[in-house]
């Protein structure tokens, strides 16, 4: 196996030259660059990861401790950061923790042990003894995606903005002259949950609508939690003409329920998701819903964390990303859109 003396004796140059080829730390002449790298290739030279990083003390690696890359939400978000990883020369190292606490802790202490150059946190829940954990590995640099807002001085924050997104789709489903309207909310714990659910709330209070106990059912994101709620609500005398399903998943799962129970989307009732996860196009009907910029969140946050790393700064910064509303098929005019629209603030 060839070493970085046999490349430094085939191109004519010094083991540091090399080296300082190799990490682009510092400014070696381009004959000189093409010579070493011609030499790399020609005897397969593959420098040794674990001694490039005690010698310019960092790894080239990137931790993610995430909820989960199953649901298309997170999955989504997390491509956007491999590809932004592997675009800058960055190797990912994903930790599924599934909110278990214990498993959040193995991979933060696998992270740190692997001396990872900076981490990017994604969890869909953040207890205080998962941000004690985060704090007491606060000499890593950190990008925190999707709390609702900063809970420290030690990261930088993405904002996604939830409750601006659950305004956009109350306002919207009011627009289109619906009042009876009803909702299948994520966990209310969670920020993509009580956040969206706060702000579709907004909505509905500024146009002076109530939102009926009964209309109101706890969904999971899963789509079963959406095909059961929207049975239950489907199940009531009165039914709304609306429903507002706080992520796609459980949207799917709602049209579902609605088809089996012989209604029509939209024409019997109308539904809107929310995430505009890819295969939203393709549901029947297409699904008008709310897009969270999951790709400009995963890339902001990479980059975000990038910056931390190579400047070395310390001070926390919040980025803000923005939903905006994506108008398809299965939603349709509410028995109000003519006569009393004018008459909403």
């Amino acid at each position: 196996m060839a070493t970085i003396k046999d490349v430094a004796k085939q191109a004519g140059v010094s083991t540091t030259t090399v080296s300082h080829v190799i990490n682009k730390t510092r400014f070696v002449a381009e004959e000189t660059r093409e010579a070493v790298w011609a030499a790399i290739k020609a005897l397969h030279y593959s420098p040794s990861a674990v001694a490039r990083s005690l010698k310019v003390n960092h790894t080239k690696t990137v931790g993610l401790l995430a909820t989960s890359s199953e649901a298309p939400y997170f999955a989504e978000i997390i491509e956007a950061i491999e590809n932004s990883c592997f675009d800058k020369g960055y190797t990912l190292i994903l930790g599924n923790s599934h909110n278990d606490l214990k498993k959040q802790q193995a991979y933060l202490s696998m992270m740190a042990q692997k001396r990872v150059d900076g981490l990017l946190v994604m969890c869909s829940e953040y207890p205080e003894p998962l941000i004690q954990m985060l704090e007491e590995n606060r000499n890593i640099p950190m990008v925190v995606m999707d709390w609702g807002k900063s809970r420290g001085d030690f990261t930088d924050t993405v904002l996604d903005n939830a409750f601006e997104g659950g305004y956009l789709a109350g306002r919207y489903l009011i627009d289109r002259g619906h009042r009876d309207i009803g909702v299948i909310p994520g966990q209310m714990e969670r920020n993509t949950g009580g956040g969206r659910h706060a702000g579709f709330l907004k909505a509905l209070s500024e146009a002076g609508i109530t939102l009926r106990e009964e209309w109101l059912v706890q969904g999971d994101f899963e789509p079963e939690s959406g095909y059961r709620a929207m049975q239950q609500i489907l199940a009531q005398k009165q039914r709304p003409t609306a429903v507002f399903c706080g992520g796609d998943v459980m949207a799917m799962g709602a049209i579902c329920a609605a088809d089996e129970m012989g209604l029509r989307v939209p024409q019997d009732i109308s539904v809107i998701g929310y995430d505009n996860v890819r295969n939203a196009r393709y549901f029947t009907p297409a699904l008008t819903t709310v897009h969270q910029p999951k790709q400009q969140l995963g890339e902001t946050a990479f980059e975000m964390l990038l910056d931390r790393i190579t400047s070395k700064r310390e001070e926390p910064q919040t980025i803000e990303v923005h939903p905006t509303l994506i108008e398809r098929r299965s939603v349709g005019n509410g028995p109000f859109l003519d006569y009393r629209r004018q008459e909403l603030p």
